[in-house]
């Protein structure tokens, strides 16, 4: 079972830029993202959208985001 829980795009994103995600720049709801020591991470959702389990780890595993950060 996983550990992650559906939820907001708006939320993931405000949970990145807490964790040191910064926004490098933006088209339309295509976010590229930086963090210091990280490659850069497109985060391509509308904040509207529901974000399930798989997708959550995904995006978990490319930018260190944990299920406690939301």
């Amino acid at each position: 079972m996983s550990t992650w829980s559906s939820t907001r795009a708006s939320r993931v994103l405000a949970a990145l830029l807490r964790t040191g995600w910064s926004v490098k720049r933006q088209t339309g709801s295509h976010r590229v993202l930086s963090r210091e020591g990280w490659p850069d991470f497109v985060f391509a959702f509308h904040d509207g959208e529901e974000l399930g389990p798989r997708m959550l780890a995904r995006i978990g595993r490319r930018t260190g985001l944990r299920p406690e950060n939301l």
